[in-house]
């Protein structure tokens, strides 16, 4: 692609990896700017000769380094650290991020993983200009995404490994074009939802299945996936699936219905299985134990 105007790009971890060697096919960026984990990154900035800034770039840092390149556009892709006004302001022309939610819905941090919890059937990604807001400026292009009843958050995570570059060739090819034609986010209709820790994967069992469900594909393997507690110790499910085995509904929440390695408990108004479990030591679960939140 011959172009006619310069691009930065702000990127981290795989995902921005995998979108910077694909960016550098068509508009070879005058700089690059990342996090000090973001090893591959830097490592392939040194190797392309493309200057890179590492670290935080607040407080002046980012703006210092950036004053000194003619920028035209700049392209944020799963870049770790909110861009201050200076940074904003500095390309001539925009100031573009990819988000992986269909904005207004689901601004924040793993967007995916939240539109899972959530029972969602399709989620996306978004372009849309930076502003010192979270996730909230005028959208200039979508892209769709369907999720399915089996998709866990990694399962979303490799979608977009093929579709963000998709998003950032259409993006680009319309700057190039002058057809970006920017339109207001509604927000009336906006969500916001905030970063997540492994200590926040913790199962309430007076959830009903299908949120039980939801949240445990959310988080599964490589995430560090759902959680709950048997006779004091910690018990991580990757997954489970809707079981016909019947119960009193006076039953408590989290009862073993069945025994076994990959047990049967009631929930709210259903059985399901432990398909996936992960534990420090094997564990033979018994009928009529309880799961149980941390003490």
């Amino acid at each position: 692609m011959s172009t006619g105007f310069t691009y930065g790009l702000l990127v981290s971890g795989d995902l921005g990896y995998t979108c910077l060697r694909e960016v550098c096919e068509w508009v070879p960026p005058v700089f690059v700017f990342t996090d000090r984990n973001s090893r591959e990154i830097t490592n392939f900035c040194l190797e392309k000769n493309i200057p890179v800034f590492q670290g935080n770039p607040r407080q002046g840092k980012g703006f210092s380094f950036i004053a000194g390149f003619k920028v035209d556009v700049l392209l944020s892709v799963n870049y770790l650290f909110l861009i201050e006004k200076d940074m904003l302001s500095r390309p001539a022309r925009y100031a573009i991020n990819f988000h992986g939610s269909l904005l207004p819905k689901y601004r924040g941090r793993t967007p995916h993983v939240w539109a899972i919890i959530n029972g969602e059937e399709t989620t996306g990604i978004t372009a849309h200009l930076m502003t010192e807001g979270c996730d909230e400026g005028d959208i200039v292009a979508t892209e769709l995404l369907s999720i399915t009843q089996q998709d866990t958050g990694a399962d979303i995570l490799k979608k977009y490994f093929s579709h963000y570059p998709l998003l950032i060739k259409k993006v680009v090819d319309k700057i190039e074009n002058d057809a970006l034609q920017p339109v207001p986010q509604n927000e009336n209709e906006a969500t916001y939802f905030g970063k997540r820790t492994p200590a926040d994967g913790e199962i309430i069992w007076l959830w009903d299945k299908s949120r039980i469900r939801n949240w445990i594909r959310a988080q599964a393997r490589p995430y560090p996936g759902a959680f709950t507690y048997y006779e004091g110790q910690k018990v991580t499910i990757h997954r489970c699936d809707f079981d016909n085995k019947g119960f009193h509904y006076q039953d408590e929440n989290g009862l073993i219905l069945q025994s076994g390695h990959h047990p049967v408990v009631k929930t709210a108004n259903g059985a399901i299985r432990l398909s996936d479990i992960e534990s420090e030591t094997p564990i033979y679960f018994e009928k009529g134990k309880v799961f149980h939140e941390r003490n």
